[in-house]
């Protein structure tokens, strides 16, 4: 099977370059007035497509308790002919080889990235080799760069507080956003002079608790804690009944075992602890501590210890990541993957053994992670995921809504 077509497009203005669908006066064809064909002028995406040798994308975290980072993207281009040289007044693009140009990345018809240029890494080799590689972030990177000026907060849920620090004067972001309303409320804190942007709204998030993150196709995300996983998933399987994937990696360990939990809020000044003295007995006293999180009251933070107490006081057999190779897959089975996002709930099935040796481990998990790897022959995508061995109970769901499964949540 081939793999998905990809497009590649860099947010150029070349009004100046006689280059692109731009409004030419006298011109017969792009002097037209009043066509939607030639535009004026600005910035507007142009296929760079036939110049790429290749492109990897990583978005993500390793584990459930981190923060989401920053998307980054690294694309190899072409660049015997210096189209890519900022100094090379013959090049269609000159003058836009610059920094914080817009990247867009899609494969088949689903956008998978959606950033902006940071550097670009010219390497001439001897043999005439010539490449230029642009390498990217996405719009986190924007936030971890900004400050905010002091000022403080009224008591409001989670996702208001989200909005609320987008629109200040400082920031004023200008991008989509998807922002759930929240489940908890926030107390009214003082915000001092210089507190970083992104550091402030991932407090937000793990207040909540919830997600922070930019979307594949460029929107600042944040979701509450009010996303209920459903059984009615996309399957990754070894065994022909879904989605082929090779080289699973297993977690069981320590790395999210908690059996002592203390949450301290600043609104209060009070912590709220959890502890599970089985557990302690079994594996010794492990600490997850969170301070300066900003629940409005102290019944809020010892909720979030329970929790946290109930799904992290036993060890952890979890599915940590997944290769799928695009090539090897049907069309239908490749359009499911492209539409894998952050948070997307799948269903995997693993036999392990060699042979495989039943019964087959199945478990449902949360995508935490999404990586590509692309050339003109070759895509592949390789998955973190994060256990929903402890996920929260959903009514009338056929495996999360059963008696005895999943926590009740808060």
């Amino acid at each position: 099977m081939a793999k998905p077509a990809d497009l590649v497009e860099l947010g150029f203005d070349l009004t100046e370059n006689n280059t692109g669908p731009y409004f030419r006066l006298d011109n017969e064809t792009a002097g037209r007035l009043n066509n939607t064909d030639w535009v004026l002028g600005g910035t507007i995406f142009f296929d760079v497509t036939s110049r790429v040798k290749s492109y990897s994308i990583k978005r993500g975290k390793s584990r459930q308790l981190d923060r989401y980072a920053t998307g980054q993207a690294s694309i190899v281009f072409d660049n015997n002919d210096r189209a890519f040289d900022p100094t090379f007044e013959a090049s269609p693009y000159y003058g836009q080889i610059i920094p914080r140009r817009d990247i867009r990345i899609t494969s088949g018809s689903v956008i998978q990235y959606f950033g902006s240029v940071d550097d670009w890494n010219l390497n001439f080799e001897p043999n005439g080799n010539n490449n230029a590689e642009a390498v990217c972030s996405d719009a986190l990177r924007t936030l971890a760069n900004q400050t905010l000026s002091d000022f403080t907060n009224v008591s409001q849920l989670s996702g208001a507080r989200v909005t609320a620090v987008l629109e200040r004067e400082e920031i004023k972001w200008s991008r989509p956003t998807e922002i759930d309303p929240g489940r908890q409320t926030l107390g009214a804190d003082v915000v001092a002079s210089n507190t970083n942007a992104l550091a402030y709204l991932q407090l937000v998030e793990a207040s909540e608790p919830g997600a922070l993150f930019m979307s594949k196709a460029g929107s600042l995300v944040f979701r509450d804690r009010d996303v209920s996983p459903i059984s009615d998933s996309p399957v990754l399987a070894d065994d022909g009944t879904g989605i082929n994937y090779q080289g699973m990696k297993v977690v069981y360990g320590s790395e999210l075992l908690y059996n002592t939990i203390d949450i301290t809020s600043k609104i209060t000044g009070e912590t709220a602890s959890a502890i599970n003295a089985l557990s302690q007995g079994i594996y010794g006293e492990l600490t997850l501590s969170q301070t300066g999180l900003l629940m409005e009251e102290t019944a809020d933070a010892q909720e979030l210890a329970d929790y946290y107490s109930a799904i992290y006081s036993s060890p952890e057999f979890r599915f940590e990541s997944v290769n799928v190779a695009l090539n090897e897959l049907s069309t239908a089975n490749q359009n499911k993957v492209l539409d894998f996002e952050l948070g997307t709930v799948v269903k995997i099935i693993f036999t392990p053994g060699n042979p495989a040796t039943a019964p087959a481990i199945e478990k449902f998990a949360e995508i935490i992670r999404l990586d590509h790897t692309a050339d003109s022959t070759f895509h592949f995508v390789s998955i973190g995921f994060a256990t929903l061995d402890g996920s929260v109970f959903v009514l009338d769901d056929a495996v999360f809504g059963r008696i005895g499964t999943g926590v009740l949540g808060f």
